[in-house]
């Protein structure tokens, strides 16, 4: 029996490529209609690149890309919840919609504040040593 439009159904990915190109999709569909995720991947990168410079050791290296993919996981899922907001409400506003939404974004910011204080703990020393150094 043919289905129609409104009852399409997906088969379970079976081969590793297959799935792995879908995350892909989602990962690349993500960055280019998220603002606040091309910001968060910018940050990410400038911190990589403070990293580098301060030539941090391996612990630091293992809680600055914890914070930076904790930001980007949490993003990527405050952006589900607000596509399925959106379709389940047809784009209509609905009080436990904005629940939803408030609490996704919330979750970002708490990811975020996280990261702020990992990337304080591990700059700040570095960079008040460096500033004693030239002074």
């Amino acid at each position: 029996m043919p289905m129609d439009s409104k009852d399409k159904r997906t088969a379970k990915n079976k081969h590793f490529i297959t799935s792995l190109e879908f995350a892909m999709q989602g990962i690349k569909t993500v960055f280019e209609e998220e603002r606040n995720m091309r910001t968060h991947v910018c940050m990410g990168i400038v911190a990589i690149i403070i990293g580098f410079i301060f030539r941090l050791a391996v612990s630091e290296w293992l809680w600055l890309l914890l914070a930076i993919f904790l930001v980007l996981v949490t993003e990527i899922i405050n952006t589900v919840f607000e596509n399925v907001v959106d379709m389940v409400t047809d784009c209509h506003f609905h009080p436990i919609g904005k629940k939803v939404k408030d609490m996704a974004a919330g979750a970002v910011l708490l990811t975020t504040g996280f990261a702020i204080i990992v990337g304080m703990l591990l700059f700040v020393p570095k960079i008040w040593q460096l500033l004693q150094d030239y002074l």
